[in-house]
């Protein structure tokens, strides 16, 4: 009787053993290659990464409706 569940034992570890080695480990999660530099909205002060600012004519600024706004506010002249 033993030796039965002792044989038992070994073919389940062979069956998880193999089972386990055919398994796809899930994909990792991108990581960045380095930090993204920040800055903040020239109107509300918000930062964001420099990539997803908007260049306007008084610095940066988190969206078009706080650039037209800033420059509605500070025209030329």
């Amino acid at each position: 009787m033993k030796y039965l569940l002792l044989l038992l034992a070994v073919v389940a570890l062979v069956w998880l053993l193999r089972g386990a080695r055919h398994r796809v480990p899930p994909p990792q999660p991108p990581s960045a290659a380095s930090p993204q530099p920040m800055v903040a909205c020239r109107l509300c002060g918000v930062h964001l990464p420099q990539h997803e600012a908007l260049p306007g004519r008084g610095g940066v600024f988190c969206g078009e409706a706080h650039r037209a706004e800033y420059e509605k506010q500070h025209p030329l002249g």
